[in-house]
């Protein structure tokens, strides 16, 4: 059997909100085997994004453990976060969270900065990026001149700077048009038969079509299709009372 790249044990996360404690994960337990898409479903406040940040040393646990490969997540200080961050983990965010004042070819090289990367490697591994997710005729536009479905594409292109063997999209096809949100799960369906791991949170049911495993997640446990499915049939049908 092949070892989890992504093993989580008893994960949990609260926070404090006034005087009232918010559970946002209770004891997830996860395995996710090297080279697979999987694609984690949830409704609104179901802690995906709580998950993910988790997953990507954005944030720290209550409770339980993480581990990525050989990396225990919860024993880092800082400065081995960033280092893992900047090593192992490629993000991507439903904002997509570039620098307004750089063009397209800068915000793609500009994680490489922090890994002391000479200035002329650094272009060339970014133009190949560029190109890989086809955006080499808008290397030198700045995000304001760029599409929604353009600028999420820049953000690929800028979480695979520095070869990451993990892939972390937090709704990814968010803030995008139909045809852009198709768009972008065919490049990250790519990205994962290249033989990167990938996981998705995503509303969209669409994802579905290219995951190899699904983690369906309501009130911050991991559920079976049997249980959300009928939570979602209920929470439907509570919707169209009067």
């Amino acid at each position: 059997m092949t070892a989890a790249l992504v093993r989580t044990r008893g994960l949990s996360r609260s926070y404090t909100m006034g005087r009232e404690a918010v559970v946002a994960l209770d004891g997830v337990d996860l395995d996710v085997p090297p080279g697979s898409f999987a694609a984690v479903l949830g409704p609104s406040g179901s802690g995906k994004s709580t998950l993910l940040h988790l997953l990507g040393g954005l944030d720290r646990p209550t409770d339980g453990s993480i581990e990525i490969g050989s990396q225990r997540l919860e024993a880092m200080d800082e400065n081995a976060l960033a280092v893992f961050r900047r090593t192992t983990v490629g993000l991507i965010f439903q904002s997509f969270n570039l620098i307004p004042s750089m063009t397209a070819l800068d915000n793609v090289c500009f994680p490489m900065q922090f890994a002391r990367v000479g200035r002329s490697v650094r272009q060339n591994r970014a133009w190949d990026l560029l190109q890989q997710v086809g955006l080499e005729d808008r290397a030198y536009h700045r995000p304001a001149e760029l599409s929604g479905g353009q600028q999420q594409r820049v953000a690929v292109a800028r979480a695979l700077v520095n070869n990451p063997q993990l892939i972390l999209a937090d709704e990814p096809t968010g803030n995008l048009d139909s045809l852009s949100g198709a768009q972008m799960m065919h490049l990250l369906a790519e990205l994962h038969q290249q033989g990167r791991t990938v996981i998705v949170v995503s509303h969209d049911p669409r994802m579905l079509r290219y995951a190899s495993h699904t983690i369906r997640l309501l009130d911050g446990r991991v559920v079976g299709e049997a249980e959300y499915e009928a939570a979602l049939a209920l929470a439907a049908g509570e919707k169209g009372l009067p």
